[in-house]
């Protein structure tokens, strides 16, 4: 039983990855890391710029 359930999961996680990779796009990736780096102090904006280009490579 607990198979059958664990194989479910992973169904579902699946389709949800799916549907997050559709919705992420490189270019609303791109407005989210303007949005974090219009609050969050210059300083970490090359760490969004990071992390906003991992997320693309991540999404391909």
């Amino acid at each position: 039983m607990t198979e059958n359930g664990s194989s479910a999961d992973k169904g579902g996680l699946g389709d949800l990855v799916g549907k997050a990779k559709e919705f992420l796009t490189d270019d609303r990736i791109d407005q989210i890391a303007d949005k974090i780096k219009d609050v969050a102090p210059d300083s970490v904006d090359k760490h969004v710029d990071t992390l906003a280009e991992q997320a693309k490579k991540v999404n391909d």
